[in-house]
């Protein structure tokens, strides 16, 4: 397991890198701006920063789900295990071991839960026997959906419905997930759960993790390193302790400074002066 107190590209090989890649929609909109960076196998590392700042698009990029929106990788490289992916079928990544899970907790509604999970097996192409020891993980991860695995899954809570999500891709024994707004919509409470349950993926299962979050407070207690996007580029990168005891980490997205906690108001009167931006 990588050590958060040095930087894990020293300690561990690359699983994936993205290099000064542009992402343009509808052929005219600029949406990533040169955008690079490093995921080591092993470790959880964070996508940083506001609504529209190129977290999600950036995800998409790398499971290539872009065409379905009219966008493209138009400059840079995407490589997986030292191989170029940008170019592959999303369906030959998801067989290689990189999944998506998507923001806003999609799930099929009308099938149970259990049911859900099993869709997440079909890749694998394993016996009956296999796929019922990796529904039992899923399940020892989340027992809140073996309590559930009979209820369809279109009437479980926001937070049953973002373990699904999370137990689904599991189920298809991932190298990497690629996770999208993990804390979106739910309570405090939960998104602690959540996150403790992707930390333990990380640690027993040894799946690497590469998420998008707009709480940067709770991704980098998690995370191992992490990247501020802001305007679809890179502004800042570091491991994740020294991102929390950055100066303007703390003032403009977590809202605190030397002199104590901003309001919400204060941050964005301040965001000009970001010293990245000058």
């Amino acid at each position: 397991m990588l050590d958060a107190s040095t930087p894990p590209q020293t300690q561990a090989e690359t699983l994936l890198e993205v290099s000064n890649i542009e992402v343009i929609y509808d052929h005219v909109i600029l949406v990533l701006k040169g955008v690079s960076l490093k995921v080591p196998k092993g470790g959880i590392t964070a996508l940083l920063g506001g609504n529209g700042a190129g977290k999600t698009t950036t995800l998409k990029s790398i499971s290539n789900l872009l065409r379905s929106e009219r966008g493209e990788v138009t400059k840079g490289r995407i490589t997986y295990m030292g191989e170029p992916i940008h170019d592959s079928d999303p369906s030959v990544l998801v067989r290689r071991g990189v999944i998506q899970v998507m923001e806003g907790r999609h799930c099929f509604e009308h099938l149970t839960v259990e049911e859900n999970l099993l869709t997440g097996a079909y890749t694998l192409g394993v016996s009956k026997a296999e796929i019922q020891q990796n529904l039992e993980l899923v399940y020892s991860y989340f027992p809140r959906l073996k309590e559930r695995r009979k209820s369809q899954a279109g009437y479980t809570s926001g937070g049953e419905q973002q373990m699904l999500a999370i137990g689904r891709a599991l189920m298809s024994k991932p190298e990497m997930i690629l996770l999208d707004e993990p804390s979106m919509g739910l309570a405090p409470q939960l998104v602690e759960q959540i996150f403790r349950i992707v930390k333990s993926v990380n640690e027993n299962e040894g799946v690497t993790f590469l998420l998008a979050e707009q709480n940067t407070n709770v991704a980098l207690r998690y995370a191992h390193y992490g990247y501020i996007l802001e305007s679809g580029r890179v502004v800042m990168d570091g491991l994740a302790a020294d991102l929390r005891e950055n100066p303007d980490v703390k003032e403009f997205y977590l809202g605190m400074s030397d002199e104590g906690r901003k309001s919400f108001r204060d941050v964005r009167s301040y965001r000009r002066r970001k010293r990245w931006l000058s």
